[in-house]
């Protein structure tokens, strides 16, 4: 029962994001959001034709995910654990929440597609490795790591990166196409 108490935590903290990001995006940074980003027609039509060396983009999406779970593995060796999984948790969420709503206030329902088709299949790997990791800073001290939780976390994230490089951006180009 406490078990599936905590995952209710966790979901809620992600929500409690995620709405508080939706709400930042609709009344604080609303005009912003509307006149530039990432879902500018300008940024979109530069994506469709410029190409990816798949061997760079590897490397720098490693620079960009690496630092932060760097980081958050690292307040895993304080005390910081819990305030780490929550501000993650929390950070994750309003990110979605800005992103979700610079998405449909853009380009409506074809933004959404545009945002499930920027997070797949990549996120399928991200989550796993990232909620084991959480779990795990959640329920500290009564839960422990071990040899194998790193490995899967390890696995994961490298295969997170792995299909993020090599496979979302045809995905993308594709979706792309279609709705644009």
């Amino acid at each position: 029962m406490r078990i599936q108490e905590n995952r209710r935590h966790l979901v809620i903290l992600y929500m409690l994001g995620f709405l508080c990001g939706i709400f930042y995006a609709n009344f604080i940074a609303k005009n912003y959001i509307t006149v530039t980003g990432i879902f500018h027609e300008y940024f979109l039509n530069q994506y469709i034709q410029a190409e990816i060396v798949e061997e760079e983009y590897l490397w720098y999406l490693f620079r960009w995910r690496a630092a932060p779970f760097a980081g958050l593995v690292l307040a895993g060796y304080t005390g910081l654990k819990k305030p780490a999984a929550v501000l993650c948790l929390l950070w994750t969420g309003f990110s979605a929440g800005v992103l979700a709503v610079a998405a449909v206030l853009r380009l409506g329902a074809r933004g959404m597609l545009l945002c499930l088709a920027g997070l797949f299949p990549q996120i399928f790997f991200y989550i796993m490795g990232y909620a084991v990791l959480l779990w795990y800073f959640y329920r500290y001290p009564q839960a422990e790591w071990n040899r194998g939780k790193t490995a899967f976390v390890a696995v994961m994230m490298a295969a997170g990166l792995l299909v993020e490089a090599y496979v979302n951006p045809a995905v993308v180009r594709g979706v792309m196409k279609l709705v644009m």
